[in-house]
């Protein structure tokens, strides 16, 4: 079973401006805090699932950015989001940033 993410008219691809991660064995493209997956003419939301390599835990990691004006993009990971921020999700919680490990952008 799969999610599909409906009307979506914009055509992924490696030249089109959105950040590329590789995710499970492919490619998925972050747009507007969704992860989009091509798959049989359709675009599929995915998350990035909460594991041992993707964490949900209180992991304080130094970090400098105020999330919700600085730009990075917002990932879907486990039931909440996390922000792209140099190569690492970082989830504000309090007065710190956890860690919610890395992702390969390409």
């Amino acid at each position: 079973m799969h999610n599909i993410h409906t009307e979506h008219e914009h055509k992924h691809n490696e030249h089109c401006g959105h950040t590329a991660v590789q995710h499970e064995g492919h490619v998925d493209y972050l747009h507007e805090g969704h992860l989009h997956h091509l798959h049989e003419g359709h675009y599929d939301e995915h998350v990035i699932e909460v594991s041992e390599q993707h964490p949900d835990t209180c992991a304080p990691v130094q970090c400098e950015c105020k999330h919700d004006t600085c730009g990075d993009e917002k990932v879907p990971h486990g039931d909440h989001f996390d922000y792209l921020c140099n190569g690492e999700l970082h989830h504000p919680h309090g007065d710190h940033c956890d860690r919610h490990g890395s992702v390969q952008v390409r």
